[in-house]
């Protein structure tokens, strides 16, 4: 009897053993490599805002465990260094969304700390280093939407007013006007994630009443349109989404590079290092190398050339302020920090 026990148990160590092999295996399968360059010069924080002009992004506002922050720092990607700019002069605020033409950024709508929800939104020019008022989000007050930018034209839409919204609003900064365009056809939702390829938007992930949202929507401006695209859940008989429930969650980050879409981080009630990439021509997505620093949630993620970034965020009680680069057809290097300008 002790020897068929004694055995037993070594098949089973053999057993955790070839498991743990196979998943380390799959995640050294997986392509992209992170490295980490120039830590965020502010504070730490979560659920700030981001947007790019050129090969500079711009990050500010957010939460820093005790305050909501107001300062903006200017990274440019080319010196893989980070400059104060002048302060957002609206509220302290976290929740906002930022958008950008080729020009300028826009930043607006979130929540003061204070039982307020937000509509004002800013506009910021680079060289003036100067904040403006332009007219108030058209939409009622909110926190936890999504925007993004097409043909220099910003759309901010879905998030939390006392409600779940689908909304969809466009800006148009030549005539400084906002115009309602068609609402998303999914389900309502906040703490989703947008990210544009070639001209068109796609919003998923996010919450409902309590239920992650497993929908994926092509939205063109073109023709005021949304597209229904594969659910990002395993709710098919075949094998392509089988994985796909590590993408649905919230507080995610979402960019994109020459064609494809990503979202990393965030997760189902979890700070999460995933990463996943969106192919809009087969309509899959395809898991890439983890995030190779802690798991976060409220991050904040942008693209400069070729290559996609994500800084700050949190996980618990703990705020963060490194700064990550992202290369999605690079092997996976360890531990691969650069000292270096540039990528």
């Amino acid at each position: 009897m002790k020897k068929q026990i004694l055995l037993f148990s070594i098949m089973l160590l053999l057993i955790a053993g070839c498991k743990k092999e196979e998943e380390s295996n799959e995640e050294e399968d997986l392509i992209g490599n992170w490295k980490e360059y120039s830590d965020y010069e502010g504070y730490a924080r979560s659920d700030a805002v981001v947007f790019s002009i050129g090969n500079k992004a711009y990050v500010g506002t957010g939460y820093n465990g005790s305050e909501r922050l107001n300062d903006f720092w200017e990274y440019d990607s080319q010196l893989n260094n980070w400059t104060r700019k002048a302060d957002f002069p609206g509220a302290a605020r976290t929740g906002a969304v930022a958008f950008a033409t080729d020009t300028k950024g826009y930043v607006g709508t979130g929540y003061d700390g204070n039982g307020n929800k937000l509509n004002d939104f800013w506009t910021y020019d680079p060289v003036a280093d100067k904040w403006d008022s332009i007219s108030s989000f058209a939409g009622s007050a909110r926190y936890g939407a999504v925007a993004f930018s097409i043909d220099n034209k910003g759309y901010v839409g879905t998030g939390y007013d006392g409600n779940y919204l689908k909304d969809l609003w466009e800006y148009d900064p030549s005539t400084d006007q906002w115009t309602q365009k068609l609402s998303l056809s999914g389900g309502k939702r906040r703490d989703a994630v947008a990210f544009v390829i070639y001209g068109k938007g796609y919003v998923c992930t996010g919450i409902n009443n309590g239920t992650y949202e497993y929908d994926l929507w092509e939205y063109d401006p073109a023709v005021d349109q949304w597209i229904k695209k594969r659910p990002i859940s395993n709710v098919s008989d075949e094998e392509y989404d089988d994985n796909y429930s590590n993408i649905i969650g919230i507080n995610k980050a979402a960019f994109s590079i020459n064609g494809k879409g990503y979202v990393a981080t965030g997760g189902q009630g979890t700070a999460g290092t995933d990463v996943w990439e969106y192919d809009p021509v087969s309509d899959l997505w395809s898991q890439k190398t983890s995030l190779e620093a802690s798991g976060r949630m409220d991050a904040v993620a942008f693209t400069i050339g070729d290559y996609g970034y994500i800084t700050t965020g949190r996980n618990g009680s703990y705020y963060f302020d490194d700064l990550w680069i992202f290369d999605p057809y690079a092997d996976k290097v360890g531990l691969d920090k650069t000292s270096i300008v540039g990528p």
